[in-house]
């Protein structure tokens, strides 16, 4: 007998809709749901799914068979694509934190170096103004330590800044530091004194030759061939220089290449001295430290070797402008902590090697600067052995950048 369907459909207007019965009878295997999601297309894509039952009937069998022929709405935590959008969202690849973080650190250490060459001008600017007219490098080293000292208790006072749990056996090794810390900045202050500033620095970009010898001794760091080579045209350069340079002399030449010396060797020292600190004992309180240890040690050579002489009594009788004088002090004082304290921040985060380039680098900008600030005359030959020294410093940075692969069996 063939068999008839009709269907049900909520769209019809009925008068009386009624609630379909059950029977006892009523085979749950036959009752069969299909979740499937909607077409874009279909009716269902706004928020109400249509459904409608189909009752069919058969000479074989008096039983109703009710099936629903759409698809009922899928619960949120079934949706395929609701599983696939909250696996993306909760699934982050290191790479990307890995990156950031990078990115990060590096903006961090381009910003200090860009602080460090800043002050670093500034405070050479101001700085050969005082040593033109008052010609005692060791009351202002002293002067410019004693400022990096009063900066430093109140930091301490206030606390501002943690302050350090300093011991003896502490002291004596930050001792060392200390003394070429004095010598370093007391040398540059007698080259300053004595020659231009342009060729200060100019003899100063010979530290990769000091960074390299005083590395291999203390740290058994062993240069290769090509950073070897890279130092002769630094040399060469510097002697260029040196010999067509107006206001060469002695006393300033020995003096800048003593600095090179002592900051080289402080530089390595301290790096040293950072690896196996307290954990109070940071970049800062390292520098404070011996910012105090060394006003404490220069102070008293300073009274010794050129007496009281920066009182306003003595300034005046010195027809000095005792104003203009105590304010391009300051500055410049100011500026010396500044820049020493973010070249040692820039020391913890970079090898003693990788700092004496960006020193060298700082150099360039510091000749460049002083040039231009004080009209200094410059030779052509005095201009192209800077540019070789330069170049050298160049060539330095790019063979430390290269290391020789190692051999595989």
């Amino acid at each position: 007998m063939q068999s008839t369907a009709f269907t049900l459909s909520p769209s019809l207007t009925l008068h009386k809709p009624r609630r379909p019965f059950i029977s006892n009878r009523f085979d749950p295997s036959h009752f069969s749901l299909s979740a499937s999601s909607p077409k874009p297309n279909e009716s269902s894509s706004s928020s109400f799914h249509r459904r409608y039952w189909s009752v069919a009937s058969s000479s074989s069998s008096s039983s109703f068979k009710f099936r629903p022929s759409t698809s009922l709405p899928t619960p949120a935590s079934s949706d395929p694509d609701a599983t696939r959008f909250e696996t993306r969202a909760t699934s982050v690849p290191e790479s990307a934190d890995e990156g950031s973080n990078a990115l990060l650190k590096t903006l961090q250490l381009g910003s200090l170096f860009g602080l460090w060459y800043l002050f670093n001008i500034y405070f050479n600017i101001y700085n050969k103004q005082v040593l033109k007219v008052y010609q005692f490098p060791v009351t202002v080293t002293a002067i410019q330590f004693a400022v990096g000292a009063v900066l430093v208790l109140f930091l301490w006072t206030f606390n501002l800044h943690k302050r350090p749990k300093i011991s003896g056996s502490l002291l004596a090794a930050i001792l060392p530091l200390a003394m070429v810390h004095t010598l370093g900045n007391l040398f540059t202050n007698l080259s300053l004194g004595k020659v231009a500033v342009s060729f200060t620095h100019t003899i100063k970009a010979m530290e990769p030759f000091f960074s390299v010898v005083l590395s291999a001794i203390f740290l058994g760091e062993m240069p290769t061939a090509l950073v070897v080579a890279s130092l002769v045209p630094i040399v060469g350069g510097v002697a260029l220089a040196s010999v067509t340079e107006a206001s060469f002399n002695w006393a300033g030449f020995g003096s800048a290449m003593a600095s090179n010396l002592t900051f080289q060797s402080r530089n390595v020292l301290s790096k040293k001295v950072m690896v196996n600190k307290e954990e109070t004992m940071d970049n800062i309180n390292l520098f404070s430290t011996i910012t105090v240890m060394s006003f404490f040690l220069l102070a008293p050579v300073a009274i010794f070797m050129e007496g009281v002489k920066f009182t306003p009594a003595y300034l005046q009788s010195a027809g000095l402008n005792v104003r203009q004088l105590y304010t391009r002090s300051l500055i410049a004082a100011l500026c010396f902590h500044a820049y020493q304290q973010v070249s040692y921040m820039i020391l913890q985060r970079v090898s003693p090697v990788t700092h004496s380039v960006g020193n060298c680098v700082k150099r360039v900008v510091v000749i460049v600067s002083s040039v231009l600030f004080f009209k200094t005359p410059v030779s052509p030959i005095n201009a192209l052995g800077t540019g070789i020294a330069l170049s050298g410093v160049f060539l330095y940075s790019r063979a430390k950048r290269s290391k020789p692969k190692t051999k595989t069996a």
